[in-house]
């Protein structure tokens, strides 16, 4: 799965950017300028893991949860990503990479 420099969620489209200036984090949504980042100096799978998250994040938050619960995205973002890798030609065919 590539990551995508930008994104549709709940018709606004975020930008996905490289996340170098918080070293406490590994992954961030910000709402309001429409960004997800993600730390660069992580290997692929769990670049791709935090993406999922933070994208989860964004979802929630355009529907409407603007409370969110965190352990809920944790373990949701871990399962989502594990249907999306483990079944790319089911549910994408073969332009999922």
């Amino acid at each position: 799965m590539n990551i995508p420099s930008k994104i549709k969620v709940g018709g606004v489209e975020y930008t996905v950017e490289e996340l170098t200036d918080d070293p406490e984090s590994i992954g961030l949504c910000l709402y309001d300028s429409l960004i997800i980042k993600v730390d660069p100096r992580l290997k692929m799978q769990k670049k791709q893991q935090v993406f999922i998250h933070e994208l989860l994040h964004a979802c929630f938050h355009e529907a409407g949860y603007i409370e969110q619960d965190e352990d809920m995205i944790n373990r949701l973002g871990k399962v989502l990503y594990q249907v999306l890798m483990d079944n790319k030609q089911v549910l994408f065919g073969d332009g999922f990479e």
